[in-house]
Order: structure tokens, then C-alpha cells, then sequence
């Protein structure tokens, strides 16, 4: 399955250079923790959380600053140990979600025996009915019926981890029923739910930067990538088609889309002229600008921050992931359902998790006044389908490849976590590391620069 090979591909990448401090268990492959669950998270710098991002987390998540910082070091270290559990639980591996300002991280199994294995990682055990693969294959059963003959009246589904079940989300139970039934998926694995949800996506849109599009309209600057020695930026695929003219938020010319999907996925990414420089950063609306340094991606019931023109800055929590979603113009699959806020002028924007960019966002329903759900583009999959590179603080992390590259010997391995002055041997040479990181196929010393230094 697509979603399950991309899931756990990117869960893989999750480690302790953003889980601060966290150590490895003894016989626990890939497990990262700080100890036991009841232990203090690892403190964040003061100097990588952004005012703005603060400030929002306080008005929107009651968190003072402290709360705010501790909260935010807890799901950084939540997210690596539930990619190293995932890891080590193979197939009864259930899904994974934090709860609390403390981030307390639970893990779902559905092998009893493997109870003492979570908790010895630092994680509350969940023993269920049904593994997070079986709920994926209902859920891509359902994304395939829904890819022939987008449903009327079902605007919403996806896994839900908490429960265990894929909810389908309809105006009308009856629909709902129908549509699961049509898929061929299993009533046992199904909740079908009233909604009066009517999701959009959310078009004449900015974002961290507003621009603007050749034939009319507004969207949103997601996050700064390149291209080789292209600059650029990923946003909303719905803003735009390929060969769509850009200006920016100065009205100056700044580039044209050179890859678009929407719908099915709601991503793309636009060029950029000479004139401008990719930075990695996302507007802040006054309160400062606020720092990428990443992409790691956040678990379920993680806070999350979204940068719009139109809203400015808001904050919620990730609700559920790999979300379907019904808009007018198609189904859209893999987005992330969260409890943040948006309103027409916020497409394209970018989410962030304290200093992690997520993703951007694609639409809702609702709105700032009364509240809203809105659900975004996670980041990692558009920057695959075009082979982006994420701006960051560090200088930019290399995008995964989908085709392991096989090792002419040495002692870089993929999977291995490396932290700066680490040295290994490849292909007959020896390499200093660079930028903490945890090696992927595709990332071998010889052709990331940016991360290895031949010594």
C-alpha cells in the first residue's frame, strides 16, 4: 500500500536529534527514549522556538511559555520513540497519538505480548482489535471506490487511531453505509458519523507570503525548497496548474508552477526567479518570524501552528492523519485532519510543529470566529513527487528517495543516527558528518554533501 510504504518510510526518519537528549534502549532496535514515561522532557532552547508561535500556542492551547516549550519537547521525543516502536512492532503495530500538555505518548498493538515492550520505551501500551495496516487497507479500499465516483455527501474519512476504526464522516448515515459497502470494507472496521461539515478548498488564499497567480487569485507560500540550483517554494496544488505565472507579495514577477496535483493529492511547487531567495522561515505576523530547522513529522494529538494572510497565526492540535477529504472539485487523500482554524485567504500556508514544518494547507470548513477543522498537505510527500529540498536553519535536508542504493561497502549504514564529527568509511573513503541526522537509502555520504565532508 502506498500510504503504508510512505508512512513508514517517513516514521523512519524520526529520531533523537529532535527528540533532545533521548537515548537508546538496550535490545530495543530503533526504540529512542528519555526513560520512563513520568520523566521531565527535554528542555527546548529558548532560542528555537519563535515568539510568534508562542504567543499563538498561548491563546489558542492556554499554554504559557514554559508549558508551550515543554509541551512541544515531549512531542518531539514522542514522535522518535513511536517511530522506533513501529519499527520493532512490525505488523501488530496499531498506530500512535500523545495526549496532555505533557505529550504523554500512547502505542497501540494488537499483540498482548508486546505491552512490555512499549512501556519499557517509555509509552502507555494500548492492546486493540486491529492493526494500523488493516485500518489503512479499508481506508485505501475506500479511496479507491472514491477515485471512480467521488461520494455525495460523505465528505470526510479516515483512520482513526484512538478508536481503532475508519470513521467515515457523512451528512447523511445512509451514504455513509452505502459508500463503506460499496468499497467492500468490513461494518467491523467501519464508524460511520454524522458531519455538517462541508469542506473547500480555501482558493484566493496567501499563507506565510501571500502571491498571486497569473489568471487571478491569491494563495499562500507553503515552505522555501530548491532544486538542484532551483529555488522555489512548495504550496496548495489547487492554487495552480503547470505554467501558472506567480507574482509575489511585492506584485514583482516571481516565477511560474512547475508541478501540480490536485485533486487525489493537493500539492505543488513553483520556481522562482533570480530576484528571489529562499529563507527558512515563515511569517509570523508581528510576533517574529519563525525558524524551519526540519520536517519531522508530528503524531496524533500533537500541537500544531498554522501562518495564514487572511487569520495570521492559530494554533490547534493534529487530529488525525492520512484523512480523505471530499471538496467539490474531488476526493483528496493523505492530508491531515486538525482542529486548527482557516478561512479563504489561508491556502497554501504553512503548519509547523515548534520548529517542524508538517505541511501546507489544502482546506476546511468553519472559520476563525466560531471555529473550524481544516485539514493540510503533509510536506514530505510533495517533496518526493518533485525531488525538493527542504530550507532549513541547518541548510537544508536532502528528500528521501523511494529506492534503497546499494552500499559498495564501509561502515555507513542506513537507519544509523550520525551527530556532528561522526566519521565513516564509503565506497573506499572517509566522511565527517556534518549535520546530525539519521542516514536513508539515497543519502550516502558520496552525494549529500551537505551532510558528509570527504576527510
Amino acid at each position: 500500500m502506498e500510504n503504508t510504504k510512505l508512512r513508514r518510510r517517513v516514521l523512519a526518519t524520526a529520531t533523537a536529534t529532535v527528540a533532545v537528549g533521548a537515548l537508546a534502549l538496550a535490545g530495543l532496535t530503533g526504540v529512542a527514549s528519555a526513560g520512563p514515561a513520568d520523566s521531565a522532557a527535554p528542555a527546548v532552547s529558548a532560542d528555537s522556538l519563535s515568539p510568534g508561535l508562542l504567543a499563538a500556542m498561548e491563546r489558542d492551547l492556554g499554554l504559557d511559555e514554559n508549558e508551550a516549550r515543554t509541551r512541544i519537547a515531549g512531542e518531539y521525543r514522542a514522535a522518535a520513540v513511536a517511530a522506533g516502536l513501529e519499527k520493532s512492532l512490525g505488523a501488530s503495530y496499531a498506530g500512535a497519538r500523545v495526549s496532555g500538555d505533557k505529550a504523554d505518548l500512547t502505542v497501540s498493538t494488537t499483540d498482548a505480548s508486546a505491552a512490555a515492550l512499549i512501556t519499557k520505551a517509555g509509552a502507555r501500551a494500548e492492546v486493540v482489535g486491529h492493526s494500523l495496516d488493516r485500518l489503512e487497507a479499508a481506508k485505501d479500499a475506500l479511496d479507491k471506490a472514491a477515485r471512480s465516483k467521488a461520494p455525495k455527501n460523505v465528505p470526510v474519512w479516515y483512520v482513526d487511531v484512538e478508536s481503532n476504526r475508519v470513521v467515515v464522516n457523512a451528512t447523511d448515515i445512509r451514504a455513509g453505509e452505502a459508500f463503506a459497502k460499496a468499497a467492500g470494507v468490513s461494518g467491523g472496521l467501519i464508524t460511520v458519523a454524522r458531519t455538517t461539515e462541508q469542506p473547500r478548498a480555501l482558493a484566493d488564499i496567501r499563507g506565510g507570503d501571500a502571491y498571486y497567480m497569473g489568471g487571478g487569485g491569491r494563495c499562500s507560500v507553503g515552505f522555501s525548497v530548491t532544486r538542484g540550483t532551483q529555488n522555489g517554494f512548495v504550496t496548495a496544488g489547487h492554487c495552480g496548474r503547470v505554467g501558472t505565472t506567480t507574482t509575489g507579495v511585492n506584485q514583482q514577477a516571481q516565477g511560474s508552477f512547475q508541478g501540480s496535483t490536485f485533486p487525489g493529492r493537493d500539492y505543488a511547487w513553483v520556481a522562482t526567479n533570480a530576484n528571489w531567495v529562499p529563507k527558512p522561515l515563515v511569517n509570523g505576523y508581528g510576533r517574529g518570524d519563525v525558524t524551519v530547522a526540519g520536517s519531522t513529522p508530528s503524531v496524533v494529538g500533537a500541537s500544531v501552528c498554522r501562518s495564514g494572510s487572511t487569520t495570521g497565526w492559530h494554533c490547534g492540535t493534529i487530529q488525525q492523519l492520512n484523512t480523505s477529504v471530499t471538496y467539490p472539485e474531488g476526493t483528496i487523500s493523505g492530508v491531515t485532519r486538525t482542529s486548527v482554524c482557516a478561512e479563504p485567504g489561508d491556502s497554501g500556508g504553512a503548519y509547523i510543529s515548534g520548529s517542524q514544518a508538517q505541511g501546507v494547507t489544502s482546506g476546511g470548513s468553519g472559520n476563525c470566529s466560531s471555529g473550524g477543522t481544516t485539514y493540510f498537505q503533509p510536506l514530505l510527500p510533495a517533496l518526493q513527487a518533485y525531488g525538493l529540498t527542504l530550507v532549513t536553519s541547518g541548510g537544508g535536508q536532502p528528500t528521501p528517495t523511494n529506492t534503497p542504493t546499494e552500499q559498495p561497502g564501509g561502515t555507513w549504514a542506513a537507519g544509523t543516527s550520525y551527530a556532528i564529527g561522526s566519521t565513516v568509511t564509503y565506497g573506499g573513503s572517509t566522511y565527517r558528518c556534518l549535520q546530525a541526522h539519521t542516514a536513508q537509502p539515497g543519502w550516502t555520504p558520496d552525494v549529500v554533501p551537505a551532510l558528509w565532508q570527504r576527510v
